[in-house]
């Protein structure tokens, strides 16, 4: 009788198995295992603007936005090891920070939460469909005046709304485990396409893409999923600029996928190093929405699968990489310049008119890269700027492929961060600084960037290939 019973129990355990959400399955793996070494708080709040406001990502447009396709979302995950260091992740549905909102970010953040500059990442979906981003200063975008003062209230309110969800997602820490894995998607396309007149902007097959999927797994103590950030190396540019509806572009609607499928879960969105890849086919809302089911269809199933723990400590490194530009040209080079392609002429443009201010440039910029470090089973690296694909490589080689994730568009964004390849082939995206600095990337940068990232591995003792 009591062998029945057993084998009654054995087939229930299995039907009730097969019954329950994929978020609850993952708790009978952990049952045996001991306490969860993690805390982890989560936060959100809404952002789409109130009305009409120009859109970031496209200097054509010429009318602010018509309407929302999609609301955009500011999310806070706050991360807290066993020994109490916390690393806060804040993603957004916006095109991304310069140098003067990110540090208003961080200033707010840090005194909500007493978090240090280091501990907080700022990750922006760099969504083409979103609003201009700006404090004062230069934007990029020709605008009326009415709008700039729009763009300039709509980011006071956004930095505040990011502070508020990072004190919130401190206040709700609760334990957690964590476990990653891998998918992949097939709509990123590298657009560097060459032509007999030089790279244009267009569909190259066979240019490099990263066309991984990295997905990072939060579970409640029982295995329940809490949470679940992924990423993409695909520019958020499925909606051109003809469109005049606010949205998060595919990101957007792969994270609203993956939380219809699991409710009450919150999904957030890292881009990965997308400066050349565009996504693929493109143009059309059908399209936007076609490739965001698609990512988050394929984040749903690695969720389903056999994922690795992610264990502590956690370190989080902040520190620049003073990468030097290309020698100011001559006057009479810069006026060739400025009257060629937007992407030399605009630069060409601003540097004129620094050298009739008497304004000197700077020989180099400070790129700033993130390095966080989960004990010895996952890093992540974070480059802010438009950072080409082929650096995923560079990086590869310099720390080892093995338990890497990395981001692009972190924290600021400040212009293109070119390889020293595409530098010599030249196209969009050698275009360089596009802020308040001016400058065109030197190729050794690359080497400077790629330096600075394995020395800040070395630091937080990630194994490296000798």
């Amino acid at each position: 009788m009591a062998r029945r019973w057993w084998h009654l129990g054995v087939g229930l355990a299995v039907w009730v198995g097969w019954l329950m959400p994929v978020g609850l399955v993952s708790g009978l793996a952990w049952a045996a295992e001991e306490a969860p070494e993690w805390k982890v708080g989560l936060a959100r709040v809404k952002i789409t603007p109130e009305g009409p406001i120009w859109m970031a990502g496209y200097a054509a447009r010429n009318k602010p936005s018509e309407g929302v396709l999609l609301d955009l979302w500011a999310k806070a995950m706050l991360l807290e090891d066993k020994t109490g260091h916390q690393g806060l992740i804040l993603s957004a549905d916006v095109i991304g920070f310069n140098k003067r909102v990110w540090e208003a970010v961080v200033e707010r953040v840090g005194q909500k939460t007493g978090l240090k500059p280091e501990q907080i990442l700022l990750a922006p979906s760099h969504t083409h469909t979103g609003p201009v981003i700006s404090l004062g200063g230069e934007t990029g975008y020709t605008m009326p005046e009415d709008q700039h003062k729009i763009v300039h209230q709509y980011t006071e309110k956004l930095v505040g709304q990011l502070a508020e969800i990072a004190a919130a997602a401190l206040a709700d820490r609760k334990p957690a485990r964590l476990a990653w894995g891998w998918g992949v998607v097939h709509f990123p396309m590298n657009r560097r396409e060459f032509t007999a007149k030089g790279v244009i902007l267009g569909v190259n097959p066979s240019g490099y893409v990263d066309r991984r999927v990295p997905v990072l797994r939060v579970d409640d103590p029982e295995g329940k999923l809490r949470a679940v950030l992924f990423g993409c190396a695909c520019h958020c540019t499925t909606l051109t600029g003809q469109h005049y509806v606010l949205s998060g572009d595919y990101a957007g609607f792969a994270q609203e996928h993956i939380e219809k499928q699991f409710l009450g879960v919150q999904a957030m969105f890292l881009a990965g190093f997308a400066g050349d890849v565009n996504p693929y086919p493109r143009g059309e809302i059908e399209h936007v929405q076609k490739h965001g089911q698609e990512l988050g269809t394929e984040v749903c199933r690695v969720l389903q699968g056999k994922l690795q723990p992610v264990r502590g400590p956690l370190q989080t490194l902040l520190e620049s990489a003073e990468a030097p530009l290309q020698p100011v040209p001559p006057k009479e080079e810069l006026e060739k310049l400025a009257k060629g392609p937007y992407h030399v002429a605009y630069n060409a443009k601003r540097m004129l008119a620094a050298l009739e201010a008497g304004h000197k440039m700077p020989p180099s910029f400070p790129v700033p890269i993130a390095l966080w470090q989960f004990g010895q089973d996952l890093t992540l690296v974070g480059i802010s700027g438009e950072v080409l694909g082929e650096y995923l490589l560079r990086v590869e080689k310099a720390i080892g492929p093995l338990n890497l994730w990395v981001t692009g568009f972190a924290n600021q964004v400040f212009g293109y961060l070119p390889t020293a390849k595409a530098i010599s082939e030249g196209g969009y995206e050698t275009r360089g600084l596009y802020g308040e600095v001016v400058g065109f990337f030197a190729p050794e940068a690359e080497d400077v960037v790629v330096a600075k990232i394995r020395q800040l591995a070395e630091k937080a003792g990630r194994p490296l290939p000798s």
